[in-house]
């Protein structure tokens, strides 16, 4: 069904519950029937205006795409979340016209229902009109606004104004894929019920524990739900970013992880001292080339690293690399290996660099996949545990990363390789260390990778707008609040302490947190029952008499000069305010923080890039113009956009078929750079 199809089957379903209530037979609908055909009205409304701005995107946005055979930029995410979302509104205003007049019909559910939709509706005609600025102020092919004072700028205030609670509650997870739906409101519920515990005398699984007692409310209750995660995103600090991402390294977390992994017979964690290397410079392997530990803000460190291998392989169980190793209780797999009789080393090793937006997560976070791409490929993984941000801003993170690199390359024999074919992967902060690590290692003069596999890349740190972006106002996984907090910590903005960043110890904290639980355990049941009482009165999200949420009321009092819609239209406004800046500093456009921004001297060279992007994430357009800069300058380069999964969708992998297939591509991938060019003999098995 095109565009134009559903547009005009969205008219249709809106006049046949119109109709519907108007000859219905029972008069005594009252308040809620007035107001779902005022909702219907409204609706047939956003259709008419949307349906041209649709058209003429649908018309250019194939213009935007990095080739014929690789459909994806933002202009055509955009499109595909309004399709979506006018789809949901049909199916549900069909069943209202079916099922109005029947005894077992629950209107006032049903009301709340389109009321959330039209809402949405609202707000994605908004960002239709803000794309179509950016459509007609950026240049020919170009998804990036880069002017200083423009549209970027304009974007920040107005999503800072905006009302996106109505995608945080009934509407939540709607674009995506229907089988991650109810792990997004699980997260969203979890996000909402430490952040209302946030901050009291808990900590660790304390915290989290406590959130179960609230969580019923905000299951119960999607609006309040909605407008409470609105509040979050909006106003709480970075650290309880780091907290909230921080639980999947809890053994609770984790050990229900291990349980959906693969079993792998090496998974060692360890730390390798601050030493200065030396390699083999790659004009010239006669000559070498001294590589120093990472010193930036606190001086010469170590650098933390997992092993993760589907099978023992010679060098992995050396006392010189177990000289080195950090046991980390259950986790620690290595030793049930020791008995079994090692495999030969593989000529093939992947270094791995975990997202989590710079600043949260670790490699454990992040092992179930690793664990199944160690045993479909059949080669040892290195994921680097590198410093953190705010307490490690750049370029720490890039230091340790590229030493631990060099180190691997120097010292692969006891990674269980001979390092014939490296590849580098990451996901999102992890795919932009791996592009940024290969400059690195161009501009020292080491060799650098066969190639790179990026999941969704972070290519440009700046909060500039683009079509792709502009989804940041619907995304329950990375809000622009967020995005932007993470992208001032990486910068060193507003951070007021540098100090090597502390390891997650939940463990320890256990024994007072359990005290703490069983304190406050009648206290919070006490208020979670109560709030499920208060819910039978007025509830904390009215609704005006037009349809439009009180919290979320309209706005005539901008500046005319700064509008970007006509002048019969203005999006739902949010109550829920928060200062935020939109600072461009020296360091976000140095290009070991933006590649995107990198001379192409600094790109040529760069291995074989293999870039796996979502359609429906925020930072697809990333992907799209850097392979778009890659292949202007003849750099070889891939890219493949898999439909309906968010931002971190590797994380997700053992959720659905849909992460899984996207895991797959991941793999796929990696299996082409290390088979490249190396002689069939050469090749183990599990790669062919």
């Amino acid at each position: 069904m095109d565009h134009k199809e559903v547009f005009g089957a969205l008219q249709t379903a809106c006049s046949d519950v119109i109709s519907a209530l108007n000859e219905s037979p029972n008069s005594s609908l009252g308040d809620h029937a007035n107001r779902l055909l005022g909702l219907m009205r409204q609706i047939q409304e956003h259709g008419h205006a949307m349906k041209p701005l649709v058209t003429g995107f649908t018309s250019v946005y194939h213009h935007f795409d990095l080739d014929a055979d690789t459909p994806g930029n933002g202009y055509r995410s955009l499109v595909k979340v309004v399709h979506s979302c006018t789809l949901h509104i049909i199916q549900k205003a069909r069943y209202i016209a079916s099922n109005c007049n029947g005894p077992f019909f629950r209107m006032e559910h049903n009301v709340a229902e389109i009321e959330a939709y039209c809402s949405a509706l609202c707000q994605l005609r908004a960002l239709l009109y803000l794309a179509q600025v950016l459509l007609n102020d950026n240049a020919h092919g170009q998804l990036y606004s880069h002017e200083k004072g423009g549209l970027s700028e304009k974007f920040v205030q107005e999503y800072i104004s905006m009302h996106k609670a109505c995608f945080y509650g009934r509407c939540l997870g709607f674009q995506f894929a229907p089988s991650l739906r109810p792990f997004l409101q699980t997260v969203v519920i979890s996000m909402v019920s430490l952040g209302e515990n946030y901050k009291k005398q808990q900590t660790g699984v304390g915290i989290a524990a406590l959130s179960v007692f609230t969580s019923g409310k905000y299951l119960m209750n999607p609006d309040l739900r909605g407008a409470e995660f609105e509040r979050i995103t909006q106003n709480l600090d970075m650290q309880f970013w780091k907290t909230f991402w921080n639980l999947t390294e809890t053994e609770l977390l984790s050990g229900l992880s291990r349980i959906a992994s693969s079993v792998v017979q090496v998974n060692l964690t360890f730390t390798v001292p601050a030493e200065t290397l030396s390699l083999p410079l790659a004009s010239d392997p006669s000559l070498s080339v001294s590589v120093p530990p990472p010193v930036a803000h606190w001086g010469p460190g170590p650098v933390n690293m997992r092993l993760v291998s589907h099978t023992l392989r010679q060098g992995q169980d050396n006392a010189e690399l177990l000289a080195f190793s950090r046991p980390q209780g259950p986790q620690l797999s290595l030793p049930l290996a020791f008995n079994r009789e090692a495999a030969p080393l593989s000529p093939y090793l992947v270094i791995h660099f975990h997202g989590g937006g710079f600043v949260a997560q670790t490699s454990k976070s992040h092992e179930n996949y690793l664990k199944s791409w160690s045993k479909d490929l059949n080669v040892p993984i290195l994921s680097v545990d590198y410093s953190l941000a705010p307490e490690a801003p750049f370029p720490r993170a890039l230091e340790e990363c590229f030493y631990a690199y060099c180190w691997a390359l120097k010292n692969c024999h006891l990674l269980g390789s001979t390092a014939e074919r490296v590849c580098l992967a990451g996901d999102s902060a992890g795919g932009n260390l791996c592009i940024t690590v290969s400059m690195k290692a161009m501009s020292h003069g080491v060799r650098v990778p066969d190639g790179i596999v990026a999941a969704y890349p972070a290519t440009l740190l700046t909060i500039d707008a683009s079509p792709s972006r502009l989804l940041t106002l619907i995304d329950p996984l990375l809000p622009l609040s967020v995005l932007s907090k993470c992208i001032d910590a990486y910068a060193g903005i507003g951070s007021q302490s540098i100090q090597p960043a502390q390891q997650l110890d939940t463990l320890a904290a256990l024994g007072q947190d359990t005290v703490n639980l069983l304190n406050n355990f009648t206290q919070r049941a006490n208020d979670w029952f109560q709030s499920l009482i208060d819910q039978k009165g007025p509830t904390s999200s009215t609704t005006s008499s037009n349809g439009i949420p009180a919290s979320s009321s309209r706005t005539k009092d901008r500046p005319e000069e700064s509008r970007e819609y006509p002048e019969n239209f203005e999006p739902l406004r949010s109550r829920c305010l928060v200062d935020m800046q939109t600072p461009c500093t020296p360091i976000m456009k140095n290009p070991f923080v933006s590649p995107l921004l990198s001379p192409d001297s600094l790109l040529k060279g760069l291995p074989p890039v293999h870039i796996v992007a979502s359609a429906l994430d925020a930072l697809l357009d990333d992907s799209v113009m850097f392979a778009k800069k890659l292949r202007k300058i003849n750099q070889p380069v891939t890219l493949t956009v898999v439909d309906d999964l968010p931002h971190g969708f590797l994380s997700l992998v053992h959720l659905s078929k849909d992460t899984q297939d996207a895991s797959d591509i991941c793999v796929t991938r990696i299996r082409e750079v290390l088979l490249k060019e190396l002689p069939a003999a050469q090749r183990q098995p599990g790669l062919n």
